[in-house]
């Protein structure tokens, strides 16, 4: 038997709890459970339907949170992760939002639609807050890469 404790790896529920503490872990730790949230209150409604869109993700977010806290984005350097995440948080802010307006606007009688679309339009808020804050990073990126000068390189 091997002795794991000595390995210079931190454990998975090490990298787990460090990451959490991390602004980009809360958010997508806040995706995830407001996600869960919201496929409740759709599951227990007469129009179980729209859970579809929360499990879809709250699947998104569970991978993304996986792939960051393992830090597989280094590693895998043939997806673009930061502008695939700035898609997935951008798509999911506009269709939570959608979504839950027309659940708000269209429950009436029936409260578990009501609430799963309070909890959607507070999803639609984190996932468009989490958008944000991969625009400014993706904005800091480019303005910290070299800009052309202008001039030719010349081999004579």
């Amino acid at each position: 038997m091997a002795d794991t404790s000595a390995s210079g790896s931190p454990s998975c529920v090490e990298r787990l709890k460090s990451y959490v503490k991390t602004q980009k872990g809360f958010i997508l730790a806040a995706e995830i459970l407001v996600s869960f949230i919201v496929i409740i209150c759709y599951a227990s409604s007469v129009y179980g339907g729209y859970s579809a869109l929360a499990i879809c993700e709250m699947i998104f977010s569970m991978i993304f949170f996986g792939i960051f806290m393992m830090d597989l984005d280094k590693q895998i350097l043939v997806i673009n992760w930061v502008w695939t995440d700035l898609f997935r948080a951008g798509i999911g802010a506009v269709l939570y939002i959608i979504t839950s307006l027309i659940n708000f606007i269209g429950g009436s009688g029936d409260g578990a639609r009501i609430a799963g679309a309070v909890f959607g339009l507070f999803a639609g808020l984190i996932f468009a807050y989490d958008t944000y804050t991969i625009f400014l990073q993706v904005q800091s990126n480019r303005q910290h890469s070299a800009a052309p000068t202008g001039e030719k390189n010349s081999f004579c």
